[in-house]
């Protein structure tokens, strides 16, 4: 009976030829996300609260004047708006802003 013979597959074959590991120098990386607040002062965001300001100074003239119809029509009107609009902007703000 002959004896057989095993081959294993790096005698077969020769390893591939792998450069050396060098490791690279550490080096610092600082990152920093800047927030200003001058990121306000986005004309947007300047024009909606400008609006919104006048919308109150003209509840306060309707007060005044004392034409509370006016005034509830104009406040029920607002309800609606005031918060689309504050969630538009909102929305605006951080999709404009970069961090």
């Amino acid at each position: 009976m002959r004896k057989t013979k095993g081959f294993t597959f790096p005698k077969i074959f020769s390893p591939p030829h792998k450069p050396p590991l060098t490791r690279a120098r550490p080096f610092r990386a600082y990152s920093s996300v800047p927030f200003s607040p001058f990121a306000m002062l986005d004309p947007t965001i300047l024009t909606i609260g400008g609006i919104v300001l006048g919308i109150a100074f003209i509840e306060r003239i309707l007060e005044r004047w004392g034409v509370i119809d006016l005034l509830d029509q104009f406040a029920k009107v607002m309800r609606f708006i005031l918060p689309v609009t504050f969630y538009g902007a909102l929305f605006y703000f951080f999709a404009t802003f970069m961090f």
